[in-house]
């Protein structure tokens, strides 16, 4: 099936060419009170897409392994900020540290699918990809005791390319997917999508939920994290926050991996200038920055705010 989402406007609009209503309008705590979706993808710092060329994955298991310790700090900052988030976790992970996936559950965070190992949508076949996101969502539903209903490509690598993935995660039987970058990327981006949630395949089935953005008039503008948010200052992601919640009546969409809360991770050699630039570039500052970000908005797992908001109010129709 291919992709029939509408052309990107402000607001994203639905598959029927309605506008997106805006989830986080029902994703409310308290008047004028917008809530923003939280999540952290669980993957090892040698598991990262700018390393899948540099790093052989048949080395994987012997490489010193620090994604408990580091997943831990993070798990410890949301106790601290009583924030509960939804954990994008690799099978790959759920296999060699269960224990960290039954923390992360009792913990009340919602455990969610990153895929097995971390492989590109773009570098996998129709029937490779159905596979992996099957196998993994059983696995992680074995290991975690709960049912998994979210799913995030590795990447952010769901574009125009494979215009099978939506109707397959689907399948899968997952209920929403947060696979989508709109913006343009030398890795990763679909600028043409949405900026809020929206059907891929039709209203009343698979919700996407897109990481947030600002629409700059000529452009989209990254605000959703990963390596930006350790790369700009902070005033700008209070700002964009703010302008999301209170000018557009959006829930933000926050993403973060436990291995920027590492920064004496080893350091890989044989990598370009641009590579360990965005790879390490402030990593002992995402501990203090994200402290901030808990405190000055109102954060949830990505199930309560988008899927709460999508069967309250119909949708994002």
């Amino acid at each position: 099936m291919g992709q029939t989402y509408s052309a990107r406007s402000s607001q994203g609009e639905g598959m029927a060419g309605r506008p997106a209503r805006a989830a986080g309008t029902a994703a409310a705590v308290g008047p004028g009170t917008v809530v923003n979706g939280m999540s952290v993808d669980v993957e090892e710092y040698f598991q990262v897409g700018a390393f899948e060329n540099i790093i052989d994955r048949a080395d994987w298991p012997r490489l010193p392994s620090r994604v408990e310790a580091s997943t831990d700090r993070v798990l410890a900052l949301f106790a601290d900020a009583g924030v509960k988030a939804t954990f994008f976790t690799l099978g790959w992970v759920a296999d060699h540290h269960p224990r960290l996936v039954r923390r992360i559950v009792d913990q009340g965070h919602e455990l969610a699918s990153h895929g097995y190992s971390h492989v590109r949508v773009t570098n996998q076949t129709e029937a490779e990809f159905k596979a992996d996101i099957r196998d993994t969502k059983a696995r992680l539903e074995d290991v975690g005791g709960v049912a998994v209903t979210g799913f995030r490509a590795a990447s952010f690598s769901i574009d125009d390319r494979v215009p099978w993935a939506f109707a397959a995660i689907q399948e899968a039987g997952y209920r929403y997917s947060s696979s989508v970058n709109p913006i343009k990327h030398d890795h990763y981006g679909m600028p043409s999508a949405p900026r809020g949630p929206f059907y891929p395949n039709g209203v009343g089935g698979l919700l996407e939920v897109p990481v947030s953005t600002l629409d700059l008039r000529l452009r989209n503008v990254p605000c959703g994290g990963g390596g930006f948010f350790r790369l700009l200052p902070y005033t700008y992601f209070r700002w964009a926050y703010g302008r999301l919640n209170k000018r557009e009546g959006l829930s933000g969409v926050f993403y973060c991996h436990p291995w920027e809360f590492d920064p004496d991770q080893p350091r890989q050699t044989g990598i370009g200038l641009k590579t360990r630039f965005r790879h390490y570039i402030n990593l002992d500052k995402t501990e203090p920055r994200l402290r901030k970000l808990l405190a000055d908005f109102s954060w949830d797992r990505m199930d309560r705010v988008f899927l709460a908001a999508d069967t309250a109010g119909g949708g994002a129709s």
